[in-house]
């Protein structure tokens, strides 16, 4: 995967909504990220700033997400997307049901040389996906507007991961059939996990269950970690 140059996206602030909203971010973000020990680039953090004013822009004429404040949106979905970055090794990932792009764009930017796959199959929100990847230049990220269970791609997947999208038992039902034997699906939770690991999808073993830290949220975050059969 060959990665991004250098990022020239200021001129994507025209006719947005208000810069300053978003640009008030910038020291917590940067606060945030050393807190959890991720480095980052003066171009990465302008991407990851840019997509929330995109966010935000498209929040106003479409329901993308219900959380409109920008700095719960740096918190609650920017933030809480990174979190689990140190846990995906892979060279590739598989975001089932991105909706506005959480975690898989996040993760992107932070990874520019890993390739990441959008599934999302809602037309309005694939469009989001896509006017995502156009203008914050990400060439390490594809958008299939397609249900998860339906995706075929040519070679089997090593990773998939998802964020509040289903339980565990449909989430392993989803990417069973193109995720690589061996291979692990990362799914984000919140309390009330345990519940699911009582039902743990058919073909697939319980790796873990990571603690994840999201500066700035309380409640409690955990990646569960669960690998397909051979």
């Amino acid at each position: 995967m060959t990665e991004s140059g250098p990022y020239n996206g200021g001129w994507l602030l025209v006719d947005w909504c208000p810069v300053a909203e978003f640009e008030i971010l910038r020291a917590p973000l940067i606060a945030a990220l050393a807190e959890m020990s991720l480095v980052a680039s003066s171009d990465q953090i302008e991407r990851w700033l840019d997509y929330l004013r995109l966010l935000g822009q498209w929040n106003q004429r479409f329901n993308l997400t219900a959380i409109r404040q920008p700095q719960a949106m740096l918190t609650r979905h920017l933030l809480d997307s990174l979190s689990m970055a140190a846990h995906w090794v892979e060279s590739e990932l598989a975001d089932i049901g991105s909706g506005a792009g959480f975690p898989g764009i996040p993760l992107a930017i932070l990874q520019p040389q890993r390739s990441v796959i959008l599934l999302e199959s809602n037309g309005k929100k694939a469009g989001f996906l896509h006017e995502v990847q156009r203008c914050l230049e990400l060439q390490n990220v594809t958008v299939e507007q397609q249900r998860a269970e339906a995706y075929r791609p040519d070679q089997p997947i090593t990773l998939a991961t998802a964020r509040a999208v289903a339980p565990l038992r449909e989430l392993g039902r989803c990417c069973r059939p193109w995720l690589a034997a061996g291979g692990r699906l990362l799914a984000m939770k919140g309390p009330g996990y345990a519940a699911e690991l009582k039902q743990l999808p058919k073909g697939f073993d319980l790796h873990s269950v990571q603690p994840l830290q999201v500066p700035g949220l309380d409640g409690e975050r955990v990646l569960v970690i669960l690998q397909k059969q051979d």
